[in-house]
């Protein structure tokens, strides 16, 4: 942050661009009560690239102000920049929230889905509070954000927020900039917001009012349950029992990998695994996500059948009011996968999911608010006290890694299985979230809308598209095919250097290194599959310095 000298005792205003994920995250009420706690005037307003304010007042409260502003922001806020300019004073009298200001061209980083805060979780809990078990509660804090975005500035008009019309009392809350729920875009109650219904596999209603405690009783039964939640499609059974664990196996055409598990306590998950200061840091942080704990067998009652074989659970805590009121009534550790067949995309549709799930699922949790975006579960394990990505998805994308120099605009189309894509400007990179194996027409789909949706979000026009050596990988095709109708360039990139190329920008380090990658087969320079290989490689090119046969 470029500071500003100011002179004591003399009234100046300043403008301050404040640059990061700042929207959607409760920063314009935060900036609206620190502005007033520091007895200063002006206004805050988003913009496509940023948020800008201007504050006018004595400079004392101004430099209070602007060291406030970073230290003090929303938890889920990331910083990433502060410019300042001196302004000419106006002698405004009031601080005030401006509307929204489009800017073409510019853009910014977006959250991610947020994890239920404390204090929606209260609310939902409380017999006497309006929200009692309403399982869409949120407010700027905790909910949905990338996967309802069409587009910046993140408005409730460009979300799929904009069917539901709000009723007084949400409208009240949404105005007020002392409230917690001011301008929380997917804002609602029973009264004007989203709602459940339950179905059988034919997608004929089943008349509840208590949908999600007819649904517990339904997986108490032994039944299996496609619940749509903020990302798509989950697929819920009773862990503990073997048979329905193994019927769910034989129905999704999942034979060998492991289920995600959700339970509905951080106490209830130390029954089953050893958890860790920093696992429990991570199931418990705004994110969520499903974290690989080792399983005490030896006291747990989860069948073998969710990971047979396996030391490991990957085990998650709910991340939506649905899944935590579920969790209370079910009363028991939950399969929570995947709402697909195996190597498909998960579902995000109502009519779509009961298509392409009702041969696994006996009956279904639909709700009516759309999804813009699939969005899986995150897959984090800890190792030597640090957090490790296998699946980046929910919660951390579409936030982008910093890259350590300021790139062109290119389109990276990543690989044939558990594909990602990766769009790169200025000094982010924008990874996508876990796509899935490319080997199948809705994956392909998924791949492809995914694409359109980040170029349309941070406004890339790719100069350039890297690809995959391999010729018969998907993803390689659609580059090629891109390149040429679009009349760009195309660059291939050997499997391996990429991999560690990964890891030399993960960890900041730009010099030669000795890398080595484990990582099946990659098409190699030669024209053969390579494998185990040991390069020596810096972020631009390599030398094959050994491999095994």
């Amino acid at each position: 942050m470029r500071s500003i000298p100011l002179e004591v005792g003399s009234l100046a205003r300043l403008r301050v661009e404040v640059r990061g994920v700042v929207q959607g995250v409760g920063f314009r009420p935060f900036v609206y009560r620190l502005a007033r706690k520091c007895n200063l005037n002006g206004w805050v307003r988003n913009t496509s690239g940023n948020v800008t304010i201007e504050v006018e007042g004595q400079e004392a409260a101004l430099s209070q102000f602007l060291a406030s502003l970073s230290q003090e922001a929303p938890p889920v806020a990331r910083i990433q920049d502060i410019k300042t300019k001196a302004l000419p004073a106006k002698g405004d009298t009031s601080f005030s929230i401006l509307e929204s200001k489009a800017k073409t061209g510019e853009y910014q980083p977006i959250s991610g889905d947020i994890a239920t805060c404390p204090q929606c979780l209260r609310e939902i809990f409380n017999p006497n509070n309006r929200r009692y078990l309403y399982p869409f509660t949120n407010c700027t804090n905790c909910g949905p954000r990338f996967t309802i975005i069409n587009d910046i500035p993140y408005d409730r008009p460009l979300t799929t927020m904009r069917h539901f019309t709000m009723c007084s009392d949400c409208q009240t809350e949404y105005d007020d900039p002392l409230d917690r729920r001011f301008h929380a875009q997917p804002n609602a109650c029973p009264r004007c917001g989203p709602s459940l219904q339950l179905t059988d596999k034919a997608g004929t209603p089943i008349p509840r009012p208590d949908v999600i405690q007819k649904a517990a009783e339904l997986l108490i039964k032994g039944n299996i349950v496609a619940i749509k939640g903020m990302g798509g499609f989950q697929i819920a059974c009773d862990a503990t029992d073997q048979d329905i664990v193994a019927r769910l196996r034989e129905r999704k055409r999942r034979p060998g990998k492991p289920f995600a598990l959700m339970m509905a306590s951080l106490e209830e998950i130390k029954k089953h695994c050893l958890v860790s200061p920093r696992e429990a840091e991570l199931l418990l942080s705004a994110q969520s996500p499903i974290v690989l704990l080792k399983w005490r067998k030896a006291v747990s009652n989860i069948t073998e059948e969710v990971a047979e074989r396996n030391k490991y659970l990957g085990v998650m805590l709910p991340s939506t009011p649905l899944h935590h009121i579920l969790l209370n009534c079910a009363t028991m550790p939950l399969v929570m996968t995947s709402g697909n067949l195996s190597e498909e995309p998960i579902c995000k549709d109502n009519g779509e999911a009961l298509r392409r799930l009702r041969d696994i699922a006996d009956y279904f949790v639909l709700h009516n608010r759309d999804i813009y975006s699939r969005y899986d579960d995150g897959v984090y394990l800890v190792e030597r006290d640090q957090a490790r990505a296998l699946r980046r998805a929910r919660g951390h994308a579409p936030s982008p890694i910093m890259l350590p120099f300021q790139a062109k605009q290119i389109l990276a189309c990543g690989a044939e299985e558990k594909n990602t894509f990766c769009l790169t400007k200025d000094e982010y990179a924008f990874l996508s979230q876990h796509i899935g194996d490319m080997d199948n027409e809705e994956t392909l789909e998924h791949f492809e809308d995914t694409i359109g949706l980040y170029q349309r979000l941070f406004r890339v026009k790719p100069e350039i598209i890297a690809y995959d050596r391999h010729p018969e990988y998907h993803s390689t095709k659609y580059a090629l095919k891109s390149g040429a109708e679009q009349n760009l360039k195309t660059i291939p990139v050997q499997h391996h250097h990429a991999h560690i190329v990964s890891c030399l920008v993960e960890n900041g380090v730009q010099d030669m290194v000795i890398g080595v990658a484990f990582d099946g087969t990659g098409y190699g320079t030669d024209g053969n599959l390579w494998g185990g290989e040991f390069l020596v490689c810096d972020l631009r090119g390599f030398k094959r310095a050994a491999h095994l046969e």
